[in-house]
């Protein structure tokens, strides 16, 4: 047996071992960031304390850490997600009452590896398995906006009272957007043909997974989410580490500080039409309270980015009529602007 294909098996020889030693090694880079990054501004023709130094010790830094929180949290979420198909995840929303059901859908959407391009399959999924309405769009909320890339990251740069606070703003939105939208019984707004399909029962998909089947199951995750969204984080870090750098301090509290009224409606105006994930606006997150803007703007912006892009209102219109649509974006963002003004306000 060659060393390389010994590498390969150990993780299914020694499932338990690998998970230990694959953490400390983790660790023991993560340790390593802050000093290697110092070595390489220091090791370059610029001065340290100017912004084009500043801005690339912000982006050396933040690139292996933002890859590197990434990476351990998607591993570990998808190992847990196999514990969530979609199948399972119908099945234990099918049947159940709106308010407490609405809760349940924003918890699951925590922790199911869905996003915006699975709309579609899921939002039909759910009607076939009579899953109110309501109830479907406080799962298709949190999903995106409160899944595990965001708060893993939030909780590597920010500290877990702010990831905490984003868990609970999050589901809050997503479990009273989802109870509005069922209020107002739009059922007749669904396309025709999703509402012509037949019933069927939801199962609760296949259990007892070895730990070496999920350790894969951690791997495809890592190889599907990171390789896809490793450019948005680049370009997300990029963008930080020009805010960093270059942007007074002074300016950026003028026009996303406490004191503008109109900074929160304009942060969700302009993360609406944006096309990012967690992983590529937190950076800019992190750069933007650094340089003195409210936490109630900055996170109103970092929702309506995530929750409401562009992208997945395209896509949701293949199954929803336009006013359903409108309904669904007018909801979410009235949320998403009293959380801003409310953390504005009180902090």
């Amino acid at each position: 047996m060659t060393a390389l294909t010994a590498t390969l098996s150990f993780p299914q020889r020694h499932p338990r071992l690998f998970l230990l030693a694959a953490a400390v090694v983790w660790w023991l880079v993560y340790r390593q960031l802050v000093p290697v990054s110092e070595a390489f501004v220091a090791a370059l023709p610029v001065e340290r304390d100017s912004h084009l130094g500043g801005a690339l010790q912000f982006f050396f830094y933040d690139t292996p850490k933002v890859l590197l929180l990434l990476t351990g949290v998607v591993f570990v979420m998808g190992m847990v997600n196999s514990y969530f198909t979609p199948e399972r995840t119908r099945a234990l929303l099918a049947g159940r009452r709106e308010g407490v059901a609405n809760a349940m859908a924003a918890a699951l959407g925590v922790v199911t590896p869905f996003c915006s391009c699975s709309a579609v399959p899921l939002f039909i999924g759910f009607v076939q398995a009579g899953v109110p309405l309501g109830v479907t769009f406080s799962f298709l909320i949190a999903a995106p906006m409160v899944n595990e890339v965001a708060l893993a990251l939030l909780f590597g740069l920010f500290g877990w009272k702010i990831a905490l606070l984003y868990l609970g703003l999050g589901l809050t939105v997503a479990i009273v957007a989802g109870w509005v939208i069922g209020r107002l019984k739009m059922e007749r707004h669904l396309e025709d043909w999703v509402r012509e399909m037949p019933r069927v029962a939801a199962t609760a998909g296949a259990e007892g997974m070895p730990l070496a089947e999920r350790i894969q199951a951690g791997f495809t995750s890592v190889r599907e989410i990171v390789g896809k969204v490793w450019p948005y984080i680049v370009v997300g870090i990029t963008i930080g580490a020009a805010i960093h750098g270059w942007v007074p301090e002074d300016f950026m509290a003028s026009i996303m500080g406490k004191d503008a009224w109109w900074s929160v409606p304009l942060a969700v105006a302009i993360g609406v039409p944006m096309y990012t994930n967690a992983a590529g606006v937190i950076p800019i997150v992190q750069a933007l309270l650094a340089k003195g803007a409210a936490l109630g703007t900055v996170l109103a912006f970092m929702m309506s980015v995530i929750a409401l892009s562009l992208p997945e209102m395209i896509i949701l219109r293949k199954v929803l009529k336009v006013r359903l649509i409108a309904t669904f974006v007018a909801v979410v963002a009235a949320g998403i602007l009293v959380v801003g003004f409310v953390f504005n306000a009180v902090l």
